[in-house]
C-alpha cells in the first residue's frame, strides 16, 4: 500500500514533468525564430476618356463660372462606356443643358492585381463642344486611344495613338506625333495641341491622346470667353511590389526560389557564420527538432530518478 502510494506521486510527477516539457518547448523554439511582417503594394491605375478644366466668363456678369467635368473617370478595379456627356452652366444660354461629348465608342478601363496595373482608354467618332459654340464643334476625332501598363518589376510602358482625321473648329489638323499644332479662327478663338504625351519612371506610367489648351471668344449665348484646358483619352498606373524571391512563382509552396523551406532557413540562422549545420544534422540523423527533443528527454530522465529515490527510501524506512 505505501509502495503505491508513494508510486502514484512519483508517477504523477513524471507526467507533469513532461507535459510542463512539451508545453515550454514550442514556446522556446518560437521565441528563438524572429517575426517577420512584410507589406505590400498593390499598385494603381487609371482612366478617362475626356476631361474639362475651363472658364466661362459671362457677357454680363462680372464672373467666371467653371465647366470642370469627365466622362468615364475610373480607377481600379472599374470599367466605364457611357458615350454622351451634357452639361448645365447657369447664365448660359439660359441655363439649358448643352452637349460637352458625344461619340459612337467611349470606354475606359482600369484593372490591377498582384502582378499588374493597367490603364485603357478609347474613343471613337467623337465630337467635343465648349459653351457658347452650339452649333461648331471644338474638336473632331475619328479614333484616339491610350494605354498606360505597369507590371511588377518591369518598366512601364506609356503609349497613345491618335487615328484618323482631327478637325477643330471646322478645319483639319495635320498633327505630328509627340508635336504641337496651333489652330487659329478670327472671331472664334485658337486652340492649342499637344499631341500622344507619354511619361514613364522605374515605376509608373502616364499617356494622354490629346490635350488642348484652348482659348475661344465666341460672343454668344452671353458667353463672352472660354478659356482652359480639355483632355481626351487618358490612361496612368503605378506598378505593384516586385515578389521577392521566396514569393517566387517558380518556388512550390512554402520554399523559397532554391527549394529551401522557411523552417531549415530558421534552423541554419542559428548556427556560427560558416557550420555545415545541414550536414551535420544529415550526418547523425538529426533534424531542426533535435534540441527540443533532448530537452524533454533529459527532463524525463531527471524526474523519473527522482521518483525512484523516492520509492526507495519509503521502503527502507
Amino acid at each position: 500500500m505505501n509502495s503505491y502510494s508513494f508510486r502514484t506521486p512519483a508517477r504523477r510527477l513524471t507526467a507533469a514533468a513532461a507535459v510542463g516539457a512539451l508545453a515550454a518547448g514550442p514556446a522556446v523554439l518560437a521565441s528563438a525564430v524572429p517575426a517577420q511582417a512584410t507589406g505590400g503594394h498593390g499598385g494603381k491605375s487609371s482612366a478617362v476618356v475626356l476631361r474639362t478644366g475651363l472658364d466661362v466668363s459671362l457677357l454680363d456678369k462680372s464672373v467666371n463660372v467653371p465647366l470642370t467635368v469627365s466622362l468615364n473617370e475610373v480607377q481600379a478595379p472599374q470599367s466605364a462606356e457611357k458615350t454622351a456627356l451634357t452639361a448645365q452652366l447657369d447664365g448660359v444660354d439660359g441655363g439649358k443643358p448643352f452637349s460637352v461629348l458625344r461619340a459612337d465608342v467611349a470606354t475606359a478601363k482600369a484593372t490591377v492585381d498582384e502582378h499588374k496595373a493597367e490603364g485603357y482608354t478609347n474613343l471613337a467618332h467623337a465630337k467635343v463642344q465648349v459653351p457658347g459654340l452650339p452649333l461648331l464643334s471644338l474638336i473632331e476625332v475619328e479614333k484616339v486611344t491610350s494605354k498606360a501598363v505597369c507590371e511588377a518589376g518591369k518598366q512601364p510602358v506609356a503609349e497613345s495613338n491618335v487615328l484618323g482625321a482631327v478637325t477643330v473648329f471646322g478645319k483639319k489638323v495635320t498633327l505630328t506625333a509627340g508635336g504641337t499644332s496651333e489652330v487659329k479662327v478670327p472671331g472664334v478663338g485658337e486652340v492649342r495641341l499637344d499631341l500622344s504625351k507619354t511619361h514613364t519612371t522605374t515605376r509608373t506610367a502616364a499617356a494622354t491622346a490629346l490635350e488642348l489648351k484652348v482659348s475661344v471668344n465666341p460672343l454668344k449665348l452671353n458667353v463672352a470667353e472660354v478659356e482652359g484646358t480639355v483632355t481626351l483619352a487618358g490612361a496612368t498606373c503605378e506598378a505593384p511590389d516586385a515578389p521577392s524571391a521566396q514569393e517566387s512563382d517558380d518556388a512550390p509552396s512554402g520554399e523559397d526560389a532554391s527549394g529551401t523551406s522557411g523552417a531549415e532557413k530558421d534552423v541554419r540562422a542559428q548556427g556560427a557564420a560558416g557550420e555545415p549545420v545541414e550536414g551535420d544534422l544529415a550526418e547523425t540523423g538529426g533534424s531542426s527538432a533535435t534540441p527540443y527533443i533532448a530537452g524533454v528527454a533529459a527532463v524525463l530522465v531527471a524526474a523519473g530518478g527522482g521518483a525512484l529515490v523516492l520509492t526507495r527510501r519509503r521502503r527502507q524506512g
